[in-house]
């Protein structure tokens, strides 16, 4: 008689990442509760997705301490995406309330739920600003934003609780595929010929094709190696920008190669922008964290992810970048395919 699988309890179920680990989580055969809060539209679309795929999904909020403990009830395994990640106009007060305070109250809750593992979702935002070398588990951490700060904050305190319940660490890098709304302006940009590559265009990415990165969650949650651990999950490429950049003009079968501009003043214009529009609330157009995609450079290992939970990414970038270009005409967020690469069908994803 075959073993019955654990129950899943996945927080950040609206988000990109959350939403397509439900799925597939499904697929393998998990029984998942999927919750989230929903801030947006794009978040309330996936959360319908995921309900009309079968999906239940409970919308509550990391301060809802009551909430929480009710929909924890019956479940084997937390894996925690949540998260404060992209208020750049929030204090960091706000970032260390979600972030921090939040992942302390839903461990607080599993345990008295009978949670047997907490998979904690973290970021490699942790590691701060690009370094020489190659990190590891073992790097240490200088992490120089509201969100990285707080995320090895959360780190610290999901290890506060390991004689408790047995814990998980995963540092999640650079994350793209198919419904990820983060990258659409960049193949939009690249498509209608207005993208420029801010700086050298040098810097190195070590990206993730979204399916291998919930494959990987989910051996963080199974593995017995696993316990009081943690991981960085990333893909097996070092692309620089301008590589990646090729790259997807490739998918979309675009030649040209994009052109150089100097960054300073983009960086100028950030610090700027920062300034005048935190005092009033406001979300800055531009702001330090989006030039990080020109200036950040990592090199990972994943020897300790493929050796401790037999993590192997599978999808390189070119057929990433081309199943994400797929997906954005398929939903129609690019424009029709040129006549010679119309005869691919396009992979679906309901995120």
């Amino acid at each position: 008689m075959a073993t019955a699988l654990p129950r899943i309890y996945l927080t950040g179920g609206s988000g990109f990442i959350g939403c397509r680990l439900a799925q597939l989580a499904v697929e393998r055969g998990y029984p998942v509760t999927v919750t989230s809060a929903v801030n947006n539209d794009a978040e309330r679309r996936r959360v319908e997705s995921l309900e009309h795929s079968g999906l239940r999904v409970t919308v509550v909020s990391l301060d809802d301490e009551a909430g929480l403990a009710r929909s924890l009830a019956g479940h084997d395994i937390v894996i925690h995406l949540a998260a404060a990640q992209h208020e750049a106009e929030a204090p960091e007060s706000h970032f260390r309330r979600v972030n921090v305070e939040g992942t302390r109250r839903l461990l607080e809750c599993a345990i008295r739920a009978g949670v047997q593992r907490f998979v904690h979702g973290s970021t490699i935002g942790v590691y701060g600003a690009a370094r020489a070398g190659v990190l590891d588990e073992t790097s240490p951490l200088a992490p120089d934003n509201p969100y990285g700060r707080t995320k090895a904050e959360a780190e610290a305190v999901v290890r506060g609780f390991a004689a408790r319940i047995e814990t998980a660490i995963v540092r999640i890098s650079e994350t793209y595929g198919p419904a990820d709304l983060r990258l659409l302006k960049l193949f939009r940009a690249i498509e209608r010929g207005r993208y420029l590559t801010l700086g050298n265009g040098a810097n190195e990415h070590q990206l993730i094709f979204v399916d291998d990165l919930a494959e990987g969650l989910l051996a963080a949650a199974r593995s017995p190696r696993a316990v009081g651990e943690t991981f960085v999950l990333a893909g097996e490429e070092r692309l620089t920008t301008d590589a990646m950049a090729q790259a997807i003009a490739a998918s979309l079968g675009k030649a040209r190669t994009p052109p150089h501009v100097p960054l300073w003043p983009f960086a100028a214009g950030a610090v700027l922008c920062e300034t005048l529009c935190k005092p009033l609330g406001m979300k800055p157009p531009l702001n330090r964290r989006r030039l990080d995609f020109f200036r950040k450079s990592f090199r990972f290992s994943t020897a300790k992810a493929r050796e401790q939970l037999g993590f192997v990414p599978r999808i390189a970038f070119a057929e990433g970048a081309r199943r994400t270009t797929q997906w954005y005409r398929a939903n129609g967020m690019l424009g029709a395919a040129p006549a010679l690469m119309a005869s691919s069908p396009p992979r679906q994803s309901s995120c």
